[in-house]
């Protein structure tokens, strides 16, 4: 790999992705280097799916027959914006992360290369030639693929809705269901308790 620019993006920009995409039938391992990972990579905006397309057409069309091992998936988060235009509600789809396209890939010289010389490529996230992943937590958070997910939350904890119809609202942990990982909480909206029942990825334990 030679070496290039540094292309980091800052924590905020990395955790702010949220779930908009089909999960995957795998279970995601951030800590097997041999394994598929997840990579953020740099575009130029309003070039997203033509890397994309780029990407994945180079890929099949490669003389390396296990570059579709090494690249497996190419994304570009989206989601519906509702607008009003000419006095009726419509419905958008627009780029939730302009700038920004998900890789997931097994980084070695070839692949990395592929992907870094991908033209609209600006860099990966990272630090110079060394792409870093995301971690099982930035996926659960993304809804990219399937995490298991071990959260340190009990009967009587505070917790805070990260996700779904109830995001940003905090309540109480009234009953914990590991197996399908689900819990029931009240949560306080208006001034008022509402039991409700939520999926661990929508929730984070509050410390208040």
């Amino acid at each position: 790999m030679t070496e290039e620019k540094r292309t980091d993006a800052t924590e905020s920009e990395e955790l702010k992705f949220k779930s908009v995409l089909e999960e995957d039938d795998d279970v995601y391992d951030d800590s097997d280097e041999n394994s598929a990972r997840w990579y953020v990579v740099h575009t130029y905006s309003g070039h997203e799916n033509k890397v994309k397309a780029n990407i994945e057409k180079i890929v099949a069309n490669s003389k390396n027959s296990k570059m579709q091992e090494f690249i497996q998936k190419i994304t570009v988060p989206t989601h519906d914006v509702p607008v009003l235009k000419d006095g009726q509600h419509k419905v958008k789809n627009r780029k939730m992360f302009p700038g920004y396209v998900l890789v997931k890939m097994i980084v070695n010289n070839e692949s990395w290369y592929l992907v870094r010389n991908t033209q609209g490529v600006t860099g990966f996230v990272g630090h110079g030639s060394n792409p870093i992943p995301l971690t099982k937590e930035e996926v659960r958070r993304m809804g990219i693929e399937k995490v298991y997910i071990e959260l340190d939350i009990n009967v009587g904890d505070s917790i805070k809705v990260i996700n779904g119809p109830f995001e940003s609202f905090t309540g109480v942990v009234e009953e914990v269901n590991p197996e399908k990982e689900t819990l029931k909480a009240r949560i306080s909206m208006f001034g008022r308790d509402t039991p409700v029942e939520l999926v661990y990825d929508q929730v984070d334990k509050f410390y208040r």
